[in-house]
């Protein structure tokens, strides 16, 4: 095997580790703020700030090509997909929109969603059964 493939598959889980270990912190901390809430608001920030993160890290590396490859999977793949895996759906989909691939764009988004919400409820359902 490629030495540098399993370095990069330790750097994805090195990152993978920091960003659980700050999802579970930040969610906590919003959704502790707000006691009397019944809405996941820690979820929602989490989701929403690694959109963010996503965002402004893949729009440096393409536009100014900073972080080598190593970063880039330490932070994109590992700290950014420990830390919401939604961030790389939002992303992926706003390079495919950006590439002018606009039905793959509407493609993966509805796909996402609904395979997404569909494959919860089943597994839901499931566990429902055992």
């Amino acid at each position: 095997m490629d030495p540098s493939y399993l370095s990069n598959v330790l750097l994805a889980g090195l990152g993978g580790f920091v960003g659980s270990a700050a999802r579970f912190v930040v969610s906590g901390v919003v959704q502790r703020s707000l006691p009397e809430a019944s809405f996941p608001y820690g979820t929602l920030a989490v989701n929403v700030a690694g959109c963010l993160a996503i965002g402004l890290l893949g729009g440096l590396m393409e536009l100014r090509q900073v972080l080598g490859p190593g970063q880039r999977v330490f932070l994109l793949i590992g700290v950014l997909g420990g830390f919401t895996t939604f961030s790389t759906f939002a992303y992926e989909t706003l390079s495919l929109a950006h590439d002018a691939a606009f039905l793959k764009a509407a493609f993966n988004l509805g796909a996402q969603v609904m395979l997404g919400l569909s494959a919860a409820w089943l597994g839901y359902q499931l566990a429902q059964q055992l």
